[in-house]
């Protein structure tokens, strides 16, 4: 009877039954009965013993209410992530009431409501059991304690038990089918044929040699095989033939400049600052030598990561190793100069994410920046550790440094050194004798500097007074400015003004009056930007600026008028402070004419202050000088000019945008919700927890050497315990073979990436990889030679219908190129191809900058553009013909894998651009040149180089029809056109 009058079970049973009379289901006993005895074990068990808030609450609250409730994501202002947390906010008062369960809205919206409603919360999973909600009326019954110093994290989707955050496992290849033992070629086709045996799906055949030697060329070397390349692989009846083309294809410098292009799609290596200005960057391109030199060295894995993260300290002055730091600052990077200290604090907070980004998924297959702002919500990440990376960035700096051996640096230095010696010396005794004039004319400078009688002139607004004067035209030339006499002056409103009471604006263009300049700045996105109509339209939010040191600017009246001021300014907004505003006139002289050709002065700058103090000394002491120091000064300043010229007649050395590294000027602390302004605790570097069960990380002191930092940094990752480092990079390179990795998410080994295909091939690939100390060429030639890669592209409807996309290759998945390896491949196949390695880059753009970058495609193409597609300067945030079309993807962010998409214009691209039809004419030239009187024989030709087939003779009759009646270019510019041609089987 006790239980009968509780309050909770007559409300909960009330609940049940009539949920259970609902019309949709019927009243069950049993189910009531069960719901008799849950609440009676609960109430006799909960009133007899304290509820302990850590091993009994936090559990529940973890599971069912963190997840949208916490610190960092307080859905409805609500955080249950600490005590603390839940009083602070006035609408949480009424959350928990201790002692008052019934009054607490926690139990209102977890429980089920008298009408047998279903929970209100959580809003996503289960809803809580009923002994979770006794469970919590108990624990607030009883006083709601929660200890004030426990934080309670919302739990993440996976665990270190993840199969990713495992050691790699030790395997051998499966036993196979007998009847399919003819079917292996090595150990990666056992565990195919195994996964293919439990699909009920079999493999196909091999592929003809025709097929296979297009396939490698292009897996291997990005273009097409030649005839003659094609013609010796058939001829070849020796037994190893294929593995002899496997390591003859490795062995070109064609396979790192292929597979350099992959990598850089990776480590997200783009050749502009991307952003608002997206700026280019003309030395970034020693980085992407590097890269292709590396791979075509075949360079252990492990060292080339090492090099990337810490190339600087592992060969100090060795240009071939510490251009790998490129890696850190390749992403994009916000230059525009911020003086609001949160915007500032929020730039470096994104430069650095970009490099945590790039890390963590280019050598980690983890989204690691996805803990920036809270706990990684699906991934064992801590923000914490977020920050430790963050931390071990936290010395690198955007920008450029000199990349030259410690010899090249020698002999540099001992060029300069004598002549910056001299001309440290001149400056100095030109200084000294500067201050001797200044110290003697101290007494008189008050005296002197009565001579300027008005207010020096304000970028916000500078007016000039006169007697009235009726006048056509008003000039005003400009030699100075407030950024010197070589800068162009700017002028975003020029008024000139009629005699009072009524005075006017007769300046203005809606009155009719015409503004023209000396000179302008050209703008290629509007020519007219900076366009001196910008001076006088009455608006201030543009502006005219000259091209010239200084400039004129002059108004015509559409009838002669009478005027009496003048007012005109740089900066009417103040977007600027003064100091730091648009450079505005500081040396002009104002002119009037009735017919454009006499002037006649109505003012000037004489007798204003200078506006910044050095230009007042400066005018002091030319005032000041006398017959020797004025001798003796100009003799000092030849002599600097001489050294001056001298100096910049000496080559630069060698700069590369591979960063800059300097000892981190503050602490590094943990951001609250990613907000720079909200400092959370102090954080030192480290290794990430997420792998402290595999293996020890680095733990350095909080203000540890910057140096160190990276280089511990780049050995942890590298570890050959850690079973990421390992298990990324050999299914990156399973991805780029096959078109789809053993993993489908490529870097993103986690929870919300993909579980792999055939887990136990992927470690022992990995295995292979360290066995072989790192090589991936090694690995390449595994997979290539495995018969799971010479398979057949065939299809087969009963298999397709089982495995439609062969994720489990039951066949070779036929694939389009990229849009890199088309581009070359029509270069190739025409003839056109320039295959010089290294050095800057061309560009398929034409590049103007104002400020910001603009760049327009081109519409013609000289033979500088006829390089591989991988020497291209490829800028953020710009559409390429061609490249555009066919996904290249834009390197603002990581591209593990390419998206692949069938668009119209991609066909208009490949039929009518200005690129297309210029090839097909240079292949139609080639082909001539080689059977000049053979229409037939320039068709087989033509099909040979572009397809590596011999024509059957119903496509040669039907191309030789073609050719006759509509010339050979057209049918070139068809073959480029087939999808033969861009697609590999």
């Amino acid at each position: 009877m006790l239980l009968i009058r509780s309050r909770t079970f007559r409300r909960n049973l009330m609940a049940h039954v009539r949920w259970n009379q609902s019309p949709q289901s019927t009243f069950n006993l049993v189910s009531m009965g069960s719901l008799l005895y849950a609440t009676v074990l609960l109430s006799a068990a909960t009133s007899s013993k304290p509820i302990d808030f850590a091993t009994e609450i936090a559990p529940i609250l973890t599971k069912h209410c963190l997840s949208c409730h916490n610190r960092s994501q307080s859905k409805g202002g609500l955080s249950l992530s600490s005590i603390a947390d839940l009083s602070r906010l006035e609408t949480n008062r009424n959350i928990i009431v201790p002692d008052d369960p019934d009054s607490s809205l926690l139990i209102q919206v977890v429980g089920s409501g008298a009408d047998g409603k279903a929970p209100e919360m959580p809003a996503e999973g289960s809803p809580l059991t009923v002994e979770q909600v006794s469970l919590l009326r108990a624990w607030i019954k009883q006083g709601a304690s929660w200890p004030e110093d426990l934080l309670l994290k919302p739990a993440p989707r996976a665990a270190t038990s993840w199969w990713s955050l495992q050691p790699l496992a030790p395997t051998t290849p499966p036993p196979v089918n007998p009847h399919w033992a003819s079917k292996t070629r090595n150990g990666i086709d056992h565990f195919i044929l195994r996964k293919l045996s439990e699909r009920k799906l079999r493999p196909a055949g091999e592929a003809d040699k025709q097929t296979l030697i297009r396939r490698l060329t292009f897996d291997l070397h990005g273009l097409p095989p030649t005839p003659q390349q094609i013609d010796a692989f058939l001829s070849d009846s020796r037994p190893d033939a294929y593995e002899r083309l496997v390591d003859r294809l490795l062995a070109s410098p064609r396979y790192g400049e292929r597979w350099g292009r992959h990598w850089l799609d990776v480590i997200r290596f783009g050749e502009s600052s991307g952003y608002e200005r997206n700026i280019i960057r003309n030395n970034a391109w020693p980085f992407r030598d590097y890269v292709i030199n590396s791979l075509n060295r075949d360079k252990p894995y492990n060292r080339f990561v090492q090099e990337h993260l810490a190339g600087d300290q592992l060969a100090p002055n060795n240009p071939e190793v510490e251009v790998g730091t490129g890696f850190i600052v390749g992403g994009p990077y916000d230059d525009v100069a911020n003086n609001d200290p949160a915007a500032a604090k929020q730039i470096r907070a994104n430069t650095i994410d970009d490099m945590i980004t790039a890390t963590a998924t280019a050598f980690l297959g983890l989204t690691i920046n996805c803990a920036r702002c809270h706990d990684h919500k699906f991934d064992p990440i801590p923000q914490l550790d977020y920050y430790r990376l963050q931390s071990t960035f936290a010395g690198v700096r955007q920008g450029s440094r000199v990349l030259a051996t410690l010899t090249d640096q020698s002999h540099h230095a001992a060029r300069r050194q004598p002549l910056e010696t001299s001309l440290s010396t001149v400056k100095e005794e030109i200084s000294n004798l500067n201050k001797r004039v200044l110290d003697r004319i101290r007494p008189e400078r008050e005296e002197l500097e009565r001579q300027f009688t008005r207010p020096k002139v304000d970028p916000y607004g500078t007016e000039e007074r006169f007697e009235p004067v009726t006048t056509r035209y008003v000039r005003i030339e400009i030699t100075g400015t407030t950024r010197g006499k070589r800068s162009g002056a700017v002028i975003d409103e020029f008024e000139v003004w009629t005699p009072d009471p009524d005075s006017k604006n007769v300046a203005l263009a809606s009155y009719g009056t015409v503004a023209t300049a000396s000179s302008m700045r050209y703008s290629n996105d509007n020519p007219l930007l900076y366009s001196a109509a910008k001076a006088n339209d009455g608006e201030y939010g543009e502006f005219w600026i000259s091209n010239q040191p200084g400039g004129t600017f002059t108004v015509q009246f559409p009838q002669p008028e009478t005027i009496s001021r003048i007012t005109w300014s740089s900066d009417r907004v103040r977007a600027f402070t003064r100091e730091n505003s648009r450079p505005f006139s500081t040396d002009y002289t104002i002119s009037s004419s009735m017919d454009g050709n006499a002037w006649q002065t109505i003012a000037t700058s004489e007798g204003r202050k200078p506006f910044h103090e050095t230009l007042f000394n400066e005018i002091l002491l030319q005032q000041s000088l006398t017959a020797d120091e004025a001798s003796d000064l100009k003799r000092l300043e030849s002599r600097q000019r001489t050294l001056e010229q001298r100096l910049a007649a000496i080559p630069d050395l060698p700069q590369a945008w591979i960063g800059r590294f300097q000892q981190p000027s503050e602490a590094s602390y943990l951001m609250l919700g990613g907000d720079p302004m909200r400092v959370g605790p102090e954080v030192a570097p480290s290794g990430l927890q997420v792998l402290a069960h595999l293996y020890p990380g680095y733990e350095l002191v909080k203000d540890a050497p910057e140096a160190q930092r990276r280089i511990e940094l780049a050995r942890w990752i590298t570890d050959s315990r850690n079973p990421l480092f390992s298990r990324v990079i050999v299914n990156r390179l399973w991805h780029y073979h096959f078109g789809r990795g053993i993993v489908a998410t490529p870097s993103d080994f986690g929870s919300s990436g993909s579980q792999p295909t055939h887990p136990r091939l992927l470690d022992w690939l990995a295995y292979r990889l360290i066995d072989h100390n790192w090589q991936l060429k090694a690995i390449h030639r595994l997979i290539v030679c495995s018969a799971t890669y010479r398979q057949s592209g065939a299809f087969d409807e009963t298999m397709a219908s089982i495995d439609s996309d062969a994720h489990y290759l039951w066949r070779f998945p036929p694939r389009r190129l990229e849009a890199e390896a088309i581009r070359d491949a029509i270069l190739q196949v025409s003839g056109s191809l320039d295959l010089e390695m290294g050095g800057p880059g061309f560009r398929l753009y034409r590049y103007t900058t104002d400020n910001v970058a603009t760049y327009y495609p081109l519409d013609e193409y000289d033979s500088s553009t006829f390089r591989r597609t991988v020497y291209h300067q490829h800028v953020r945030a710009a559409k390429v013909d061609l490249l555009s079309d066919f996904d290249c993807p834009d390197p603002a962010l990581p591209a593990p894998q390419r998206t692949t998409t069938t668009s119209p214009l991609q066909a208009m691209s490949l039929q009518n651009h200005a690129f297309i039809l210029q090839q097909a004419a240079a292949f139609a030239e080639r082909l001539t040149r080689l059977t000049p009187d053979s229409p037939s024989e320039q068709v087989r030709l033509a099909y040979r180089h572009a397809f590596g087939r011999t024509a059957a003779w119903s496509e040669i009759e039907d191309s030789v029809t073609l050719v006759n009646a509509h010339g050979l270019p057209l049918f070139c510019r068809a073959i480029l056109n087939a999808n033969e041609f861009i697609y590999l089987q």
